[in-house]
């Protein structure tokens, strides 16, 4: 495994970088913490896949850019070190699309992956239930065959991307322990979305989806009959890559923001970086934004030379969304006063890190597939 940036990758990143910090940033500083609208999606999403924000890792005979994983997380960080509210809507756009590449019928394909990689539409994906987290094999969303349809029933919660998509991927209960992945349309009778206010990323939309007796084509099945269970399991690989890039991409901006305060407050006489106790903060940040980097790039080297990864994905996903609490945190301690005041961005970067160790799997959750994969004993029976 080579961890250094090849030229090509260098100047993609600086060029995703330069092009977030001048363009889409002071849109979005001066838009504030309410809900973006689908418009305004549309518009930076459809510049930013350009980049290769949501277009990277997808192959080019789907519009994609054929690049490996690594380099796409490197693009997806810089989006996320100015707005992790923008960069989550991609995530899902990106783990959507695999889904649907891999699994989906043509006619779906043809319809809704165009415009996801382009940044044009949106993608949710419904696993989470009121009563269901990370045991998926408990859905209780059920759909049931009626002549060449689905009728589906049920209920889903912290659905991404649920007030601006297009089209919905609903993990449903098709016979007795079995699980199925069904394409609904967004405007389909009987779909329901209803937005969640949480204590940060709330220019994201979160969604609770209601779903009663919602009729789709049979023909609108993911994949075959009963593998849900196994795509999803392979989605939430992926993806605890990027919440482990959710992590550390927060914590790099708070401590670039932490390292350009401490150069600029002096206390006692001297700027405040040149205390002894400061300095150590900012050194330990830096140290463990590294390693959890490391972490994720390890993770995303096995899934470009198709090699499972489950137990890598949870290190990454476990350390960096934890690394990124406590570094937010000390963000906020050297800023002082000024640290929770909404004239510096570390107090909301604060609020950011704590949401990071519940989706896709709590920290809890990881430490118990990692040990599972290392001594072979389930924790639940």
């Amino acid at each position: 495994m080579n961890f250094q940036m090849t030229e090509e990758q260098e100047m993609a990143v600086e060029s995703v970088r330069k092009f977030v910090q001048n363009e889409i940033e002071p849109e979005i500083r001066a838009h504030g913490e309410s809900h973006f609208s689908k418009e305004q999606l549309v518009k930076w999403s459809s510049k930013l896949s350009e980049f290769g924000y949501i277009s990277a890792p997808h192959p080019e005979e789907s519009g994609g850019y054929g690049m490996d994983w690594k380099t796409h997380l490197l693009i997806w960080e810089e989006v996320a070190v100015g707005s992790l509210d923008l960069a989550l809507t991609g995530l899902i756009n990106v783990a959507g699309i695999d889904l649907l590449i891999n699994n989906a019928p043509q006619h779906i394909i043809d319809e809704y992956v165009p415009g996801l990689i382009s940044g044009e539409k949106f993608i949710s994906i419904g696993i989470s239930e009121p009563d269901v987290g990370s045991d998926v094999a408990a859905v209780k969303t059920r759909a049931v065959k009626d002549g060449d349809e689905w009728v589906i029933n049920g209920e889903k919660t912290w659905i991404s991307n649920g007030e601006h998509m297009d089209i919905f991927v609903c993990t449903c209960k098709t016979g007795e322990g079995e699980l199925t992945h069904i394409a609904i349309p967004a405007d389909t009778p009987g779909l329901e979305v209803k937005g969640i206010e949480k204590m940060a990323l709330n220019s994201q939309s979160t969604s609770q989806i209601f779903l009663a007796d919602v009729r789709v084509p049979v023909a609108n099945t993911v994949g075959k009959e009963g593998d849900g269970l196994k795509n999803t399991l392979v989605t939430f690989e992926r993806a605890r890559c990027h919440m482990a890039a959710w992590g550390y991409s927060i914590a790099r901006r708070a401590l670039e923001e932490s390292v350009k305060y401490s150069q600029e407050r002096t206390q006692h006489g001297k700027q405040i970086a040149g205390h002894q106790l400061i300095a150590l903060k900012i050194a330990k940040m830096a140290t463990e934004i590294d390693a959890a980097r490391l972490l994720t790039l390890r993770a995303a080297d096995m899934i470009d030379n198709g090699i499972r990864c489950d137990k890598e994905c949870s290190m990454a996903k476990w350390y960096g969304t934890e690394i990124a609490v406590t570094a937010c945190r000390d963000a906020v301690q050297i800023h002082g006063g000024n640290g929770v005041t909404k004239e510096f961005i570390v107090e909301r970067l604060a609020r950011e890190a704590i949401v990071g160790p519940i989706p896709d799997g709590t920290t809890e959750i990881q430490q118990l597939l990692i040990a599972r994969l290392l001594t072979g004993i389930q924790a639940f029976k």
